[in-house]
């Protein structure tokens, strides 16, 4: 039986009211990790509904394929009304928690009554009686804004609203932002108390979350050029990130919490806060909300000094204004890139980018429609708001197919020289060697002697190699330095050339020997600092327990998953080095002063990192898996490990990257109406109605809200089997897929008609198009 890890990192684009058609594709994310969750632990939790349809899926999926499929849903990326989606999706997958009050929090709150500022509302009927001419001209008059975007039979409705918005306030948002922070708060609650509170992903293992916000008035960066040396440039993206690795403990003083829930409610409502609609997002706004809630926020100055340390250091948070995340990145892929670090691989895995776009189409005409002059208005809001959020995503979907084909290039050339490097490792202990029972000293020993042959064998270009190690660690030092430090990551280039003065001063200014190999001060200064190194053999050694050497009839499944294990169990002792040091504060001193003092920090890390004290222990529990190995195992084992030297002398040059991480090509998927059509033709325009009145025609209609929901559900629904489905070698048959998307289309049907969100014509009139399109 193959076993195999789809992993999805999940891109959720800005769209404003679409936001509730792109919640109801979350929700499918979501049952579908429940159901394989089940489907690997069938004893945990009983399924039905629509998740016991996927997990009937898998199961024919191992069946028929000999696959077992894993989902993890991991990464988490969001921009705008995307960028809420994306938070309460990773907090139900993180803690085991229901997405059932965020989907009330769509359908009932998510509308212009609702949000609307009581301080906006016209404070008697008559309330600026002189506006009311003005307001129903303009909505009236032929070719209106809602004359020209909205169905006949919501018309009146929509007209009301904006009346109301019309003769309330003018010149402020009309929306409160202190009662949708209330709002996102109140569904946090609720998440907790509807969800079975087992996590939806393994134990330990790591989960980002990351939504985009926009600085209003930004944050000064400074810039290194050759004259002159620096300029200072105002910085307005703002990423508000979250990691945590499952089941570590409680956070903001709650246990089963992603991160505090009063700085989720400040990403969530930051990246939405959508110009003109609602206010700017303030500390204040925030600092209210706990008071009002009595919630002690208890990592307020930590949080901040992470995701603002720029403002932090200058003593202005007070002036922090936080808007619209989309406004600048619209589709946070970036941010997905970077999460894949620290992902080694268990089993093989298929790593999948898929973005929502509730609309592809962008906002242009149908066809046939006449295409109008731009007019002034026009011309603003478009270049304000339209065009920044549908701009082409190209340039990140051509940054991450490069990143593919070097991943898929450097496991051609692993996969190349595995043969020459075995013998040469054969060669240099004797084919006997292998009887010999390890030992921390005898292993100790077998490296030191690959090392070095490595390094002699692979002659002038171990100069290379030393260098992009050394450059490496610097990097990875500077950017640990500037996290205890509170300080921002974007000009590490100051610290890394104070790091390599003082290095250089103390002898390092040369790496390699004259009889090849490293100098005595290079490989002290290597073995003290180099975690990548540690970490690229170990991942080295993982991808391919769970890859390469499945496909060997000796060794059993239950080996294999033992060495898994034991990998990681190693590998967690090396990613704990640098998170056990942040928090010392002697450290966050000497960081702090890490540019004026760099020799000082620098002795610091060699003495309480202790990163030999970590190979012993990691090297035990390495000998002490070995002895639980079949004898081919562990030859492979033994063979990878001491030839990893040869490996990475000839990879690293060219990957230059710290650690392999997942060392995938990466797939991407979309997921959008267009996508989506087993049940109805016609893409966006034929099933989504928040396109309306300029894509917020939700907020002003629940049958919409209704509408969108529904079709985000089902498209979900169809494209979570297709992915599914996609990573099958050789396929699914058309036959057993339509039967699948048939089967988790009328679950959803079913559970939405017994929860009574969604209007009964509605529903049945989607159930017939199923029994017509699909049998």
């Amino acid at each position: 039986m193959r076993q195999k890890e789809l992993r999805l990192a999940l891109v959720c684009y800005g769209g404003v009211s679409l936001a509730v058609y792109m919640h109801g594709i979350t929700k499918e994310v979501w049952h579908l990790a429940r159901a394989s969750r089940a489907f690997h632990h069938p004893a945990a939790v009983p399924l039905d509904g629509v998740a016991a349809a996927y997990r009937d899926f898998l199961r024919t999926v191992e069946r028929d394929h000999a696959l077992r499929l894993r989902v993890l849903p991991d990464i988490l990326t969001g921009a705008s009304a995307g960028g809420i989606n994306a938070v309460f999706l990773a907090q139900a997958l993180y803690a085991g928690h229901s997405l059932e009050p965020l989907t009330d929090l769509w359908l009932t709150n998510a509308d212009a009554s609702e949000l609307t500022d009581p301080d906006a509302e016209p404070l008697w009927r008559y309330g600026k009686l002189w506006a009311q001419p003005i307001a129903e001209w303009f909505l009236s008059r032929p070719g209106n804004a809602v004359s020209a975007t909205v169905s006949p039979e919501t018309r009146a409705e929509v007209r009301a609203k904006v009346s109301r918005l019309v003769r309330g306030r003018w010149f402020s948002p009309p929306f409160s932002g202190s009662r949708f922070s209330a709002m996102l708060f109140e569904a946090l609650m609720k998440m907790e108390a509807e969800g079975d509170g087992l996590p939806l992903l393994p134990a330990s293992y790591p989960i980002d979350l990351t939504v985009t916000a926009t600085d209003f008035r930004g944050h000064p960066e400074r810039l290194r050029l050759n004259s002159p040396p620096h300029v200072e440039e105002t910085e307005h993206r703002l990423p508000i990130t979250f990691r945590a690795r499952v089941g570590e403990g409680s956070r903001g003083g709650m246990p089963g919490m992603l991160a505090d829930p009063l700085e989720l409610v400040l990403a969530a409502r930051a990246t939405a806060s959508f110009p003109g609609a609602f206010p700017p997002l303030t500390i204040a706004e925030i600092d209210a909300l706990a008071a009002a809630e009595g919630q002690e926020w208890l990592s307020r100055d930590a949080f901040l000094a992470r995701i603002m340390p720029a403002h932090v250091a200058r003593g202005s948070m007070a002036e922090v204004a936080l808007i619209d995340g989309a406004v600048l990145v619209g589709a946070p892929f970036g941010a997905a890139l970077t999460a894949l670090h620290g992902r080694p691989a268990q089993r093989e895995v298929d790593r999948r980018f898929v973005y929502l776009d509730p609309r592809p189409d962008g906002a242009r005409p149908a066809p046939g429609t006449r295409t109008r002059d731009v007019g002034f208005f026009g011309a603003i809001f478009g270049s304000l708001s339209t065009i920044p959020r549908e701009q082409p995503i190209r340039d990140d979907l051509e940054r991450i197919d490069q990143q593919s084909r070097d991943a898929a290039r450097l496991k051609r050339i692993v996969m190349d020289l595995q043969p020459d490097i075995d013998r040469a490792v054969e060669k240099l202990f004797g084919y006997t060697f292998l009887l010999d029972r390890p030992t921390p000293k005898r292993l100790a020993a077998w490296r030191s002697r690959a090392q070095q042959a490595a390094a002699e064998r692979a002659g002038y270009a171990f100069g290379a190699y030393a260098l992009t190690k050394f450059d490496g660690i610097l990097g990875q030092l500077a950017t640990l330095i500037l996290r205890a430090a509170g300080q921002p990551m974007a000009d590490t280039g100051a610290l890394i050339e104070a790091l390599r003065c003082e290095l250089e001063a103390r002898g390092l200014h040369q790496l390699t020997g004259a009889q090849g190999g490293a100098t005595l001060g290079a490989i002290t200064f290597f073995r003290a600092h180099d975690t990548g190194f540690r970490i690229r053999r170990l991942q080295m050694l993982s991808r391919k327990l769970a890859r390469d050497w499945q496909v060997d009839p000796e060794i059993s499944e239950d080996a294999l998953d033992r060495a898994r294990d034991r990998l990681y169990e190693i590998l967690a002792l090396y990613y704990r080095a640098d998170d056990d040091v942040l928090p010392a504060p002697r450290f966050r001193e000497l960081a702090a002063n890490a540019l004026q003092a760099p020799a000082a920090v620098i002795d610091y890390l060699s003495a309480e990192r202790l990163l030999p004290a970590t190979d012993l222990a990691a090297e035990e529990l390495l000998i002490d898996a070995l002895e639980d190995m079949p004898k081919s195992l562990k030859r492979r084992m033994l063979l990878t490990y001491l030839g990893f030297p040869f490996y990475d002398v000839a990879t690293l040059p060219l990957s230059r990257r710290e650690g392999l991480d997942e060392f995938n090509p990466v797939k991407i998927d979309r997921i959008s109406p267009d996508d989506a059509r087993s049940i109805r033709d016609g893409g966006t325009a034929a099933t989504l109605r928040g396109i309306e009145f300029y894509n917020f025609g939700a907020f002003f209609s629940r049958d919409y809200r209704e509408n969108d929901y529904l079709w985000g559900r089902l498209h979900g629904a169809e494209r979570m089997i297709d992915l599914v489905a996609s990573t099958v070698t050789g396929g699914v048959t058309p036959e057993t897929v339509t039967a699948a998307k048939r089967a988790v289309f009328m679950a959803v049907l079913e559970e939405e008609e017994l929860s009574g969100r969604c209007q009964r014509g509605l529903i049945d009139q989607i159930r017939l198009e199923v029994h017509e399109r699909m049998g």
